[in-house]
């Protein structure tokens, strides 16, 4: 249903009525019922999970293709190229505080938590606590009854320093294919989105690779202490959200050789850009606040 005012283009876009967002609760709900029952040791989660995933991701794929054949045909307007900026917007807003959660609660185990456990106050709580980061560095005690493995901490170099020149490098390249699609070059824009897909995946590679060597050289886990679980939080979300990101620059860069998206038109190569952005200050962050503080 729609309202055209300003020549073929509607000035507003209403939907029918969709089962989509039913579908998809459905399938998350399945989703997160089988993933807690499965970590509670029920073997049929698995199976929950397997199969709320499979719906949930369905639904998305026709949900997404119904909304590319909506906006091709040229039912979307200002309105609704307005409405999707600030949706874009909000998420990464909610984004950010999701970060933003993990990286308080290492500024607070560091600054509020250390010292506290490490005060005269807390002497019956953990003898001989010395309040050094991370809790396994030299002159520290090991921890009650040995709860965590001794294990050694991860530096910047040289694997968080190669995944940051990728994840730098992406960043120029998506730029550079996004004004390459402001000035009409289409097949400049695919190579430089290829090329950006490309460095994606082989900063994935890089940390996989790193996650291997911590766990079988270091023995850092998640495990490991405070130090361990907001490591393993932090650079384990932001994978996820690398992989995400990953795909919707794919994604993008397969409607761009179906010849999808305009120099005028083209919100969701911003969105996805928006949102790969997002990830490289993310990265900065951590590089900073983990690998080097």
């Amino acid at each position: 249903m729609s309202s055209t005012t300003h020549g073929t283009t509607p000035y507003y876009f209403v939907p029918g009525p969709s089962a989509y967002p039913v579908m998809a609760a459905t399938g998350l709900f399945f989703v997160i019922l089988g993933a807690g029952q499965w970590i509670n040791g029920h073997q049929w989660g698995a199976w929950s999970l397997l199969l709320g995933m499979v719906g949930w991701l369905a639904t998305l794929f026709v949900w997404f293709r119904t909304a590319i054949g909506e906006s091709e045909s040229g039912q979307y307007g200002h309105k609704i190229d307005l409405s999707f900026r600030w949706s874009m917007s909000w998420f990464i807003f909610s984004e950010v505080m999701f970060f933003g959660a993990f990286f308080t609660a290492l500024w607070w185990t560091r600054t509020h938590s250390l010292p506290a456990l490490g005060s005269l106050d807390n002497a019956l709580l953990w003898p001989d606590f010395k309040a050094v980061w991370p809790s396994i560095a030299a002159g520290a005690t090991g921890s009650p009854a040995d709860i965590v493995e001794p294990f050694q901490t991860v530096g910047p170099f040289w694997l968080p320093t190669i995944n940051t020149a990728l994840l730098l490098s992406s960043g120029a390249t998506l730029t550079i294919a996004h004004h390459a699609l402001r000035a009409g070059h289409r097949a400049q824009t695919i190579r430089f989105m290829w090329l950006t897909v490309l460095l994606g995946v082989l900063f994935l590679g890089v940390q996989g690779y790193e996650y291997h060597h911590l766990y079988t050289d270091l023995n850092l886990k998640l495990s490991s202490g405070a130090y361990g679980s907001t490591f393993f939080m932090l650079t384990g979300f932001h994978g996820l959200h690398v992989f995400i990101g990953m795909l919707m620059l794919l994604f993008i860069t397969l409607r761009l050789q179906k010849g999808h998206f305009t120099p005028e038109r083209h919100f969701g190569f911003e969105g996805a850009a928006w949102y790969w952005h997002f990830v490289d200050v993310v990265w900065l962050g951590l590089y900073m606040l983990v690998y080097w503080l």
